[in-house]
């Protein structure tokens, strides 16, 4: 029976073993996926040297991109990103090759293209994180400008949520939030932006999916922008992630 596996800390709340087990009855895959839950990355070596039916990897937080120097090679846009969810592990006699993918960028991509319409050419992306990156460059490949806003201005290019003014607002019209800020159980929590001037033209996606709807969402709905959640994003990235290890994918 061949393994797959998650990688993170922590992982009670994980969707990835549950979706994925139930992945392989319904198709009548042999194969089992199991939670690592490991304190530091420099455990997944051991990880896979102790568990040799292991074909693949995914990586959550933290590890995203602490776990890059452990690989042999990185797809085009785990690279870009500078970040990996998907490890694709090849064994050939006795010899372990590790390569980096990144699937979140396929499930926004993917997700957010059927909803963009011709007035949405510019984005802000709250937060500055692993996830952040490759939204912010799914976005780039879709052809929107894209900022980022995080409570801590890092450098020139990223703004302040106090630097988001009507005019800033108005140009933008899609707004991606890539912080935990609104997930269960914090569900009265919402990042800071001036939901006021948002209008029908908006478009609000958060990559959190639980609750369905997060006080983000409906702030943004009341104000008349179409909004949307993460599920699909990661039902269609975990898609990607077994595409990669099976090779059907590049």
């Amino acid at each position: 029976m061949d393994q797959y596996g998650l990688i993170g800390n922590p992982l009670k709340h994980s969707f990835s073993k549950g979706f994925f087990n139930d992945k392989f009855s319904e198709e009548n895959i042999d194969a089992e996926y199991i939670n690592f839950e490991i304190p530091s990355i420099k455990e997944v070596n051991l990880i896979i040297k102790n568990n040799p039916r292991l074909k693949g990897l995914n990586v959550t937080i933290p590890y995203k991109e602490q776990v890059i120097p452990f690989l042999d090679q990185l797809s085009e846009n785990a690279r870009l990103i500078g970040a990996v969810n998907v490890i694709k592990i090849d064994r050939n006699k006795g010899k372990i090759k590790l390569t980096g993918f990144n699937s979140d960028i396929i499930g926004f991509k993917e997700s957010i293209d059927p909803l963009l319409q011709v007035h949405h050419k510019q984005a802000l992306i709250l937060g500055t994180g692993g996830s952040a990156k490759a939204i912010y460059y799914g976005l780039k490949q879709l052809g929107i400008v894209t900022t980022y806003v995080s409570r801590k201005k890092k450098s020139v290019n990223i703004l302040n949520y106090n630097e988001l003014t009507k005019d800033v607002m108005e140009a933008n019209t899609i707004i991606v939030n890539c912080t935990p800020i609104g997930m269960w159980p914090n569900v009265d929590e919402s990042p800071g932006i001036p939901y006021q001037w948002l209008n029908e033209q908006h478009l609000l996606y958060d990559l959190l999916y639980n609750p369905d709807e997060t006080l983000f969402m409906k702030k943004g709905a009341e104000q008349g922008a179409i909004v949307k959640n993460g599920l699909e994003m990661l039902l269609l990235q975990a898609f990607a992630s077994f595409e990669f290890w099976q090779g059907t994918r590049k």
